[in-house]
């Protein structure tokens, strides 16, 4: 199912919005993330995001996005915004001239963990795929919409129900850009179930 950017709430919304069928664009404002305490001790909760909900409990979200950031920490990708503690997001984020952290955030109960891998500073597209399995979530990257890489798999301990996700951009510092989203499809999950190791009894 193709998602129409205008049945989606935004959270902050940013100045500068063009919505143009199914392509959104968003110029970014200084001073705007997400992060929770974490090794850097601070607590930001000001990045825009755009995001639809859903009860559904298994369910891939795929997006497109296209960049031009240029200074540190710009970012723009997927993200699930439950409330300021609990959230998870991937996103290539600008370092210097040379890389960009490819990476992703997930963060509970106010604490926030970074993953990352470093790419070429010249990628400016990426597209992301969310999958959602219960309260259990992956995510994973594509240079071409087609084939995926896993990024990561995660739990949300609040994410038990009503959930929603979306997309985001933002910049941490003195800085502004432009970030384009487009092809933002819901689908049934794309993240299979395990076919190894049998589950505990407990679970």
């Amino acid at each position: 199912m193709k998602i129409d950017p205008r049945e989606m709430k935004w959270t902050r919304a940013p100045k500068q919005i063009t919505v143009t069928g199914d392509r959104v664009e968003i110029v970014t404002e200084p001073h705007t993330d997400l992060w929770q305490r974490t090794y850097y001790h601070f607590r930001n909760d000001s990045a825009p995001v755009l995001q639809i909900e859903t009860d559904e409990r298994f369910f891939s979200f795929t997006v497109r996005t296209e960049y031009d950031s240029r200074v540190r920490f710009d970012q723009s990708g997927v993200v699930m915004y439950l409330d300021s503690d609990n959230w998870l997001k991937a996103a290539a984020e600008y370092e210097n001239d040379k890389i960009q952290r490819l990476g992703s955030v997930v963060t509970n109960n106010g604490y926030s963990d970074w993953a990352s891998v470093d790419i070429d500073a010249s990628s400016k597209s990426m597209w992301y795929r969310l999958s959602r399995r219960g309260d259990d979530f992956c995510i994973e990257n594509s240079r071409d919409g087609v084939e995926f890489k896993q990024m990561r798999i995660c739990h949300m301990f609040n994410a038990g129900g009503r959930v929603a996700f979306g997309v985001y951009a933002c910049s941490p510092e003195e800085s502004s850009f432009r970030a384009v989203f487009t092809d933002m499809e819901l689908t049934e999950c794309k993240w299979l179930a395990h076919d190894g190791q049998a589950p505990d009894e407990d679970i």
